[in-house]
């Protein structure tokens, strides 16, 4: 049963040659948002959570406003590497840890396929905006946001 597991999503692909295709095509619809908090500040923040949807991201959309962005949220802590494969608004992201506390803040370049590659393990949740809206904000890390989803468990100790 694993052994078929593992070969699905591959099957998949060479079956459906189109699938990626189409994500590529049209951008994902707009998804469940939530307002997150720091300082006085509010972000408008379509929440990724499901594997299909963070896959994705903001892939195909051709503008973010300003005090918008997509947080993606993982289960366990771990580190984070994001890329922007078809991606054609700039973007900065922050990852940050299980409390919300911003850990690493990068900018992140349209079409750009190197990945952006934490330096902490630690991370629960990315936040992307638009480029330069932490800086012009005055964001850093250490900054705690509030408002995350609260299914994200911390590590264990």
């Amino acid at each position: 049963m694993r052994r078929i597991d593992l070969l699905l999503p591959s099957l998949c692909t060479l079956l459906l040659p189109g699938f990626s295709a189409m994500a590529l095509e049209h951008p994902q619809p707009e998804l469940p948002s939530l307002t997150l908090r720091i300082g006085q500040l509010t972000v408008k923040a379509e929440v990724a959570d499901e594997p299909d949807e963070k896959s994705i991201g903001l892939m195909g959309r051709e503008k973010l406003a300003d005090g918008e962005g997509m947080l993606f949220v993982f289960h366990q802590a771990q580190p984070m590497n994001f890329w922007m494969k078809n991606t054609m608004v700039p973007l900065s992201i922050a990852y940050l840890n299980a409390v919300g506390v911003i850990r690493e803040i990068h900018d992140l370049e349209p079409f750009n396929e190197t990945g952006v590659q934490s330096t902490v393990q630690d991370l629960f949740y990315a936040l992307e905006v638009p480029q330069g809206w932490f800086q012009k904000n005055k964001i850093l890390p250490g900054d705690r946001i509030l408002g995350l989803p609260t299914h994200a468990s911390p590590p264990i100790e």
